[in-house]
């Protein structure tokens, strides 16, 4: 079976030395695709109405980490802590989240892909983890991707599964977190302070959400490539299926 075409959102910024708009996200996200078995492809923040036909030959959708997403989406106000939002980000990536819901394709969500899950299937966010929601910290120093501290897999999840384990450890890098979560989705894991760390489907085609980054741990710690394998041997799956 050849690899599979798996889209990567990006990030919006600004080129140092050109006067352009880039898209921009890491490369270990498409590193621990191809380390996993798929062919990744990187996608800028475009106009929704392009939705279907950039899926168009594509078997999975990974919506990688980045700025918050606005609060509007999920019936909020901004609050005072409330970081950097990308309008044109939140519009594109919510409508490619519904054409991929919509085909059956398999998802992943990174960090903001995780929280977008959530705010997309009906759920909210807290804006911000101050000291009055938690003492733990969910925005460590170490930059490189190190394990920072542990969260629980619940029983029985595809998460637990992929991992084969009931508990890992990993970095972190967010001040916001998912709060009510959608009825469609279960919570796979959560932190020692009781914060939903991870999230599943539990309807329609497969869909996972963790709010770390595993591409930025798996070279280190190799049981961290768990999520992109459980996500690439979904869509292998989902290709076998339909063919």
């Amino acid at each position: 079976m050849t690899r599979p075409r798996v889209l990567v959102t990006t990030s919006t910024g600004r080129g140092t030395d050109l006067i352009r708009t880039d898209a921009l996200t890491g490369r270990n996200y498409s590193e621990a695709l191809v380390a996993a078995g798929a062919l990744p492809f990187m996608v800028a923040s475009l106009a929704p109405e392009l939705c279907g036909a950039l899926l168009d030959g594509i078997d999975g959708v990974v919506f990688s980490g980045g700025v918050d997403l606005h609060p509007r989406h999920f019936g909020q106000d901004p609050l005072r802590d409330l970081g950097e939002v990308d309008a044109d980000r939140d519009r594109f990536e919510l409508a490619l989240y519904a054409a991929a819901r919509e085909r059956n394709l398999p998802v992943l969500g990174v960090c903001r892909g995780h929280q977008l899950i959530n705010v997309a299937e009906g759920g909210s966010l807290h804006q911000h983890l101050g000291p009055e929601l938690t003492a733990l910290g969910h925005s460590q120093k170490a930059m490189g991707g190190e394990g920072h501290h542990r969260v629980e897999l619940e029983s029985g999840s595809l998460l637990a599964r992929a991992f084969g384990a009931e508990s890992t450890v990993t970095n972190s890098y967010h001040h916001q977190a998912v709060y009510a979560v959608a009825d469609s989705l279960r919570v796979s894991a959560r932190s020692s302070d009781g914060l939903v760390e991870a999230i599943e489907g539990t309807t329609g085609a497969w869909l996972l959400g963790v709010q770390w980054h595993p591409e930025m741990a798996f070279r280190h710690d190799r049981q961290q490539l768990a999520p992109f394998t459980a996500f690439v041997e979904a869509v292998n799956e989902a290709r076998l299926t339909a063919a």
